[in-house]
């Protein structure tokens, strides 16, 4: 590979090299210098190793526009992908590439938006179809999508589509289209499923790895906190205030838990939104428009949701929980330091999840910071130096601001230039002092396996809220209902056991007056009352254990029989 290899080398046309420039690009990338070249000289299966941000769009992209037939009203392309998001990405960028050339149709398809007006694109005749698989195999299903024509497929994260559960709509589509074509394979990873569909759908492809695939940045910063269960949301908020200029995705396991994250941050004045996959199309797409804007500074998302995401500058990757699997580490991290920028990419770690962590470190080579979460003092610093840096370096002129004069001979007229300074910095960081009065160190203890131990220099007080699991309520919900009550932000808090009609938490016994004033409030229509509780979280572990055995009396059920798989084929590598 020549590390000073020019677009013009490759052998794409005129037009497709001034459009490309037009965009911005300068060289390609280590993909695009091998893929390209291949793909237009020879019909060759092309199998890619290589993660998002790598530039694979344009590596199938440019050479599919010079190869299609305008003249032919046909579909001679499908381009698979795993979301909607990526495939509107997708298309959105080979439109950009074919600026320039003769009228060539590309066709997005996807789930989400009107099937009735995706069959009338594709019967006025299109070259290029980009979709997911779902919607794909609909539209063939209907005889609305011929891929009888198709020389060209694509498949675009392909462990993905397998890993969102589209085997057979993949076998499906693949079986559509004809024996003889040349067939593009891009996966970050290669398991066993991705191997049989290189192996059954692909002739003796061409692997072009690049590098070790999946390898991470070399310009992306590893960290991570050690910090307790119950703690890592305010840790989170300590980290966002720590860092005024964040332009960052905060990763979440499960939807629900996204939007209930995303939920607090917007409560809690921070400039943040959700993207899941129970949002329509419409409402993705304006968090996407939002977040490309840099209108919010946070997008929590779920691993799936954020694929297809192709944003350059994002300064910070927030795993709110540690993946299970490395490789999605990796492809989180991706997220962030692209088009040669640098970036962070930090995690908050339980003390139970050492051995993921320890799996992490290998993977990395080490190559990961255990931070400590920033205190009140360290966070009231740095943003008060970020804001004063900003300030001085605004544009404004006082002087053209219309009465400025009255103002300063008013009732600013009798203070001192350091009083006047105290004045406005409290005024400005009045949230930040609220929040971060009497608040407790959220680092957890390294060496405990017992992370939900009250903190030893915190006197709790125990409270009883009548509100339950059958009202919706978890640890979580809990503490965002305690931290919506004047005076009760960032409130340390202890234990929380939720039951089925009740709770019971502890809080900060030098706060404990203030928490009367929930009692009578509501919660999601449920009127609760609060009330001290005398009873001991013991009793409500032997109440818990007490029901899980009695659970096991009654008729024995059959073990359920181990299922086993066969002898699979392995895909063999082939390399030239």
């Amino acid at each position: 590979m020549d590390p000073k290899a020019t677009f013009e080398e490759t052998g794409l046309l005129p037009e497709l090299l001034k459009a490309i420039t037009d965009i911005g690009f300068k060289s390609p990338t280590p993909i695009q210098t091998e893929v390209i070249p291949i793909a237009l000289q020879t019909e060759m299966d092309i199998l890619g190793l290589a993660q998002t941000g790598t530039g694979k769009t344009a590596a199938f992209g440019l050479p599919i526009l010079q190869l299609v037939e305008p003249e032919v009203k046909k579909v001679q392309t499908i381009i698979l992908c795993p979301t909607r998001e990526l495939a509107r990405q997708i298309t959105s960028d080979m439109e950009s590439y074919a600026t320039y050339l003769a009228r060539i149709d590309i066709t997005p398809v996807y789930g989400g938006a009107s099937i009735s007006t995706q069959i009338d694109s594709l019967r006025r005749g299109t070259q290029i179809v980009v979709g997911t698989p779902g919607r794909v195999t609909d539209l063939i299903q209907r005889g609305a999508l011929d891929l009888s024509n198709v020389r060209y497929v694509v498949l675009d994260e392909a462990d993905e589509m397998l890993n969102m559960g589209f085997k057979t709509d993949l076998d499906f589509i693949l079986d559509a289209t004809p024996e003889f074509r040349q067939t593009f394979l891009f996966s970050a990873t290669m398991p066993e499923e991705v191997a049989r569909i290189a192996e059954e759908y692909m002739d003796q492809p061409l692997e072009i790895s690049v590098g070790s695939h999946n390898k991470t940045a070399e310009n992306i910063r590893h960290e991570y906190y050690l910090v307790n269960h119950r703690d890592r949301y305010q840790a989170l908020k300590r980290i966002a205030d720590f860092n005024p200029n964040i332009y960052g995705i905060v990763f979440c396991r499960t939807r629900r838990e996204t939007q209930l994250i995303a939920d607090m941050l917007i409560q809690d004045g921070y400039s943040a939104d959700s993207l899941h996959g129970d949002l329509s199309q419409s409402q993705r797409d304006h968090v996407m428009s939002k977040f490309r804007q840099k209108h919010i500074q946070m997008l929590v998302a779920t691993d799936i949701a954020a694929r297809g995401i192709d944003v350059d500058d994002i300064t910070h990757v927030l795993n709110f929980n540690l993946p299970d699997e490395t490789e999605v580490y990796i492809h989180r991290s991706g997220r962030t330091a692209r088009a040669g920028q640098s970036g962070i990419s930090l995690s908050l770690i339980t003390p139970k999840e050492r051995g993921k962590l320890k799996a992490l470190k290998k993977r990395l080579k080490g190559k990961i910071e255990e931070m400590r979460i920033p205190g009140a003092e360290e966070i009231t610093k740095r943003r008060l130096t970020y804001w004063a840096e900003q300030v001085a370096n605004s544009d404004t002129e006082g002087e053209d601001i219309p009465g400025i004069s009255d103002v300063l001979d008013g009732p600013w007229k009798d203070m001192t230039r350091e009083d006047l300074a105290r004045k406005v910095i409290s005024a400005e960081f009045s949230r930040l002092i609220k929040d971060y009065r009497n608040a407790p160190d959220l680092n957890a203890n390294a060496g405990s396996d017992k992370p939900d131990k009250p903190k030893r220099n915190v006197d709790y007080k125990r409270f009883y809220i009548s509100l339950g699991s059958k009202n919706h309520i978890n640890p979580q919900r809990l503490m965002g209902l305690v931290n919506e009550h004047n005076g009760l932000k960032g409130a340390a808090i202890g234990r929380i056991v939720v039951m089925k009609k009740f709770s019971i938490f502890e809080i900060d016994k030098g706060l404990a007056s203030k928490v009367w004033t929930m009692n009578g409030g509501e919660f999601r229509g449920t009127q609760f009352t609060i009330q001290e509780a005398e009873i001991d979280f013991s009793d409500l572990k032997e109440e818990n254990r007490g029901r899980k055995k009695q659970s096991n009396y009654g008729p024995k059920r059959g073990k359920k029989k181990s299922g086993g798989y066969g002898d699979k084929k392995k895909y063999k590598k082939r390399r030239y």
